[in-house]
């Protein structure tokens, strides 16, 4: 386990970064799904950006959640990975 796992593991038993953890995990789930389609077609952040027609920092802040992308830059992104966007709502689970 790395350091930074551990360190999350810690946090998580205060209340307030558990909170805010999970009011971003949806940012969490959309940079690490960037990512994935970019690992799986094989490219660099920089072959990404050309083929999107952007820069490599734009890529980056995609890749670590700082920028929420609009559904047209997900289908260029979809398109330049050789993959689709599909976008789903799922049921909230009540805590008990």
């Amino acid at each position: 386990m790395s350091k930074v796992e551990d360190l999350h593991r810690k946090w998580m038993k205060d209340s307030r970064y558990k909170k805010a953890h999970e009011e971003l995990a949806t940012e969490f789930e959309l940079a690490r799904a960037v990512i994935q389609a970019r690992a799986n077609a094989g490219i660099t952040q920089e072959e990404l950006a050309k083929r999107m027609k952007t820069t490599q920092s734009v890529i980056a802040r995609l890749e670590s959640g700082r920028t929420k992308p609009s559904t047209q830059t997900l289908q260029r992104l979809a398109a330049a990975t050789g993959t689709r966007v599909k976008i789903t709502f799922e049921p909230v689970r009540k805590s008990a």
